[in-house]
């Protein structure tokens, strides 16, 4: 259903609020430059210290702008059961073409309370659903089996695998089967991930490199090999850079670089240190994004 790059947006604040315009504007951008897709309010959108009326607003900001043009997978995970209903009731109402639910974090639930969360969420709204696996962040790691059980529902359609192993991409194909979406969450290792079974990634990086990541899949799906080690090459370092501190600290940083959004975080994500805007500005140099 959905493959390619498609960019976790930046939410871009001016004077302590979200900038409505400048969001719209970036949005614009990522689908000018070739973007596959976007999320707006995953993790990198600092959907944690969002509110739930700016969490909104930031879904209906990204729909509006992209009419239709690129799918929009809006970020509707929360570790309340009840609270990720709300917000995906209202990214369906808003016309989003699928969710993005993270496992439940802090309150580290079993295989069980995994499922039956994602369960409760699918029988209340009509919606795709990709299922955010990230044990970095949520300190609990969605299994295979507990996947391929819920790849049975039928508005369970794919994951956002950000576990950096790679073995699990062709572990979950093989459990979940060919139908079964799978994107990473890692840019670093995007190749390799499509190499074991994937289709696409949801991108950091591709908020300052759009171009050259909607590239990269684009030479993947046309069987490029050259192509692609070229602009694997050519994006590793930024990959790296991006994360040099919490995302998104370095990402707001780069973007701001190119003049698209302010590099405002909210706390407890603030700004990033001299060694670091360093990395990342040479970074972004090196692979020809900056003069």
């Amino acid at each position: 259903m959905f493959k390619g790059s498609i960019t976790a947006l930046i939410t871009p604040f001016k004077d302590g609020t979200v900038d409505e315009r400048g969001y719209q504007d970036f949005v614009e951008w990522q689908i000018a430059e070739g973007s596959h897709g976007l999320v707006p309010v995953g993790t990198t959108g600092e959907s944690p210290t969002l509110t739930h009326e700016e969490h909104m607003r930031v879904v209906e900001l990204c729909i509006e702008a992209a009419k239709g043009r690129v799918p929009v997978i809006a970020g509707t995970g929360s570790n309340s059961t009840d609270e990720a209903i709300q917000l995906t009731a209202h990214a369906k109402k808003a016309g989003a073409d699928a969710a993005l639910v993270v496992l439940p974090y802090y309150n580290r639930p079993t295989p069980e309370g995994q499922y039956r969360h994602f369960k409760a969420i699918h029988d209340a709204v009509d919606i795709p659903i990709v299922i955010y696996n990230v044990p970095s962040r949520s300190a609990v790691d969605m299994t295979v089996d507990t996947m391929a059980r819920l790849s049975k529902l039928k508005n369970v359609i794919g994951v956002k695998d950000a576990t950096a192993d790679l073995a699990r991409p062709l572990a979950t194909r093989l459990a979940c089967g060919d139908k079964f979406c799978m994107l990473s969450g890692e840019d670093a290792t995007i190749v390799p991930f499509l190499a074991q079974g994937g289709e696409g990634c949801i991108s950091v990086t591709a908020n300052v490199a759009p171009r050259l990541c909607a590239e990269l899949h684009n030479a993947w799906q046309k069987k490029d090999l050259a192509e692609v080690d070229r602009l694997n090459r050519r994006l590793f370092p930024v990959s790296k850079a991006m994360f040099c501190e919490t995302s998104p600290g370095p990402v707001k940083y780069g973007a701001s670089l190119l003049g698209r959004v302010s590099a405002d975080a909210r706390l407890p994500i603030c700004e990033i240190s001299e060694n670091s805007k360093q990395q990342v500005r040479g970074a972004m140099v090196a692979a020809g994004l900056l003069n």
